[in-house]
């Protein structure tokens, strides 16, 4: 059976924490979204459009991982909270491995017309406003293609 293609949605920190630490999370509420990832899946981490010092930086896809395992819950925290969610620590977890890094972020707009997954190319952050997502496999195979 063919893996699943997952974008998950995140910020540049804890984006640098699955870097680091080979593992990605997601807040309890995704539960019913986040167990459905199993062993061999692919997870493109699509960052979000941030400022930093009054620079916009733009949305962009980093890298992409493998699941080495499937959903598992851990309390402790490592992943950032963004300050609209609380105290969320993000439980819900899956250990990843590393398939690319891309050298530099890949920016997401210019591919927009061409990304299957996005059906309103005007109003395309509709697209990318949950944790994390199904893409279909032209559309993975594009970012990695176009990501080096």
């Amino acid at each position: 059976m063919a893996p699943t293609r997952w974008l998950c949605i995140t910020n540049r920190t804890n984006d640098e924490i699955t870097r680091k630490k080979h593992v990605w999370g997601v807040a309890k509420r995704f539960h019913n979204l986040v167990r459905q990832v199993k062993k061999g899946d692919t997870l493109l981490m699509y960052t979000i459009q941030e400022v930093v010092d009054r620079e916009v930086i733009p949305s962009a896809i980093t890298s992409c991982y493998e699941a080495v395992g499937e959903m598992y819950e851990n309390d402790s925290p490592l992943f950032v909270t963004p300050k609209a969610l609380g105290n969320e620590v993000f439980p819900l977890r899956i250990n990843v491995k590393p398939v690319k890094i891309f050298a530099e972020p890949l920016p997401i707009k210019p591919l927009v017309p061409q990304m299957t997954f996005i059906k309103n190319k005007v109003m395309w952050t509709g697209s990318v406003r949950t944790a994390m997502r199904i893409i279909p496999e032209e559309d993975h195979q594009l970012i990695m293609k176009e990501g080096n």
